[in-house]
């Protein structure tokens, strides 16, 4: 059986498992990354460009599609490409030593340059138009070296033929996390405006699988990136449904990142959007808008130290190549008009004050603290079931449903649908649903979530 035999049995394999196995499994609320090795020379990290297969949800084309890839091969790496490269993890004020060399199995040199990152010195390999390129041999290496001055979210991608190199996956996530970054009460800048409970990665991207075909088979004189037509859409190198399943599911070797976003009424979710490839992603959150607090790793402020006073609140978050967003989620049941929870009013009015004997919750939008649902719920006869519906309308109580409905909400939580607002990069090759799409839950304050 021949690799792409092999990964396409693994994901017809995986994709089922998914179904029986994600009501079961508990929501992780962290970024995946490597944080490289520290030296008395600085934070290295080991990386090779090497070719491999990444799967889409819907199997095609063919099962697999081939890509390019940087791979880990520092102490602990997996040797695996993946797509997106692996997001490195940095402090503020650290000198970072990235160390890159390139497979034979990619037919030309590639190289990296890191924007918003001055001082960037690349030693070794040949003089590319941008920066130093890394033949590809195997063995010679090229050096970049800078100092990770300002905390924020920023991209990483190859400098050689970006427009086809990029496309073929040769880019990734570079966070720089603050100085004095505290995991316990963590921030992504240092001011408190960037305080947040949970951060999740959201690396949009997209891919025209002809490219990829003519790679393949060594047409290289027949590509011309000018036409590309992307069919396919990703979160983190993963369509949906695929983006809900864990993160480093084996049948997804080559895409290990995957995201959904999990968090409890009150909590701020810290969202770092990555525009990585050519098209711009309106990247919309169902539930309430998000708070923008930076872009391309500089909070917005209109002078130093004054906090995200210019950040803003957003419907659709814009996406632009290159770019990156920090925003700040948060949700509290706000004007639904109705407890989330299900207290109970005993003077039946509906009203908050001293007639209401039931404690809130943390979290909890106490003005609609006791106010009973609007609305009669209907027969179950006569209502139709969502995969995420729990039988109630209350967060944390599960009700009745008919046998065979449901099942993916065994902790009664509230999932909204998280997605691209260009509405044909919710499909895989135009099949819906897909693309650039996941969900998002709200837990119970009580249920556990991972870190």
């Amino acid at each position: 059986m021949n690799k792409k035999s092999i990964k396409r049995s693994c994901f017809i394999l995986g994709l089922g498992m998914l179904f029986l196995i994600f009501g079961m499994m508990p929501a992780e609320a962290k970024i995946d990354g490597i944080t490289g090795t520290l030296t008395p020379a600085g934070r290295e990290f080991n990386l090779l460009a090497v070719a491999d297969y990444i799967s889409t949800a819907d199997g095609g084309p063919g099962g697999a599609i081939l890509f390019w890839g940087f791979t880990d091969i520092g102490p602990g790496g997996s040797w695996w490409p993946q797509y997106p490269g692996p997001t490195l993890i940095v402090n503020q004020g650290e000198t970072v030593i990235v160390r890159l060399r390139v497979d034979p199995s990619i037919p030309m040199p590639v190289s990296i340059v890191f924007p918003a990152h001055t001082g960037v010195v690349a030693t070794g390999g040949d003089p590319g138009l941008l920066t130093q390129e890394a033949p590809n041999d195997g063995s010679t290496e090229v050096t970049y070296t800078f100092i990770a001055s300002q905390p924020g979210t920023y991209t990483y991608y190859s400098g050689t033929r970006p427009d086809l190199q990029i496309e073929m996956g040769l880019v990734g996530t570079l966070i720089v996390r603050p100085a004095g970054f505290d995991p316990a009460n963590p921030r992504a800048y240092s001011h408190p405006d960037s305080a947040y409970k949970r951060e999740y990665l959201f690396f949009l991207s997209e891919m025209d699988p002809s490219i990829h075909e003519a790679i393949e088979f060594g047409y290289f004189d027949t590509v011309d990136t000018t036409t590309f037509w992307p069919v396919y859409w990703f979160i983190n190198g993963r369509t949906a449904p695929d983006t809900m399943d864990y993160a480093n599911v084996p049948w997804l070797p080559t895409q290990p990142y995957n995201c959904m976003p999990s968090m409890k009424p009150g909590e701020k979710v810290l969202l770092r959007i990555v525009g990585g490839g050519r098209d711009s992603h309106p990247f919309h959150t169902h539930g309430n808008h998000v708070r923008v607090i930076a872009r391309d790793g500089r909070l917005l402020q209109s002078s130093p130290g004054v906090g995200a006073d210019l950040s803003r609140m957003e419907f659709t978050v814009t996406s632009v190549p290159g770019q990156t967003v920090d925003a700040i989620f948060t949700w509290t049941g706000e004007k639904m008009g109705w407890d989330i929870y299900g207290h109970t009013d005993p003077t039946g009015t509906g009203q908050v004050g001293s007639d209401c004997t039931a404690p809130s919750v943390e979290g909890e939008n106490i003005e609609d603290h006791c106010k009973p649902l609007p609305v009669i719920i209907p027969p179950l006869q006569n209502l139709t079931f969502g995969g995420w519906y729990s039988g109630s309308p209350f967060l944390g109580a599960a009700g009745t449903l008919p046998p065979g409905e449901g099942g993916l909400n065994p902790n009664a939580g509230f999932f909204f649908m998280w997605h691209s607002h260009n509405e044909n990069e919710i499909v895989n090759n135009n099949i819906f649903p897909g693309g650039m799409l996941t969900m998002a839950v709200v837990e119970h304050p009580d249920v556990e979530i991972m870190e």
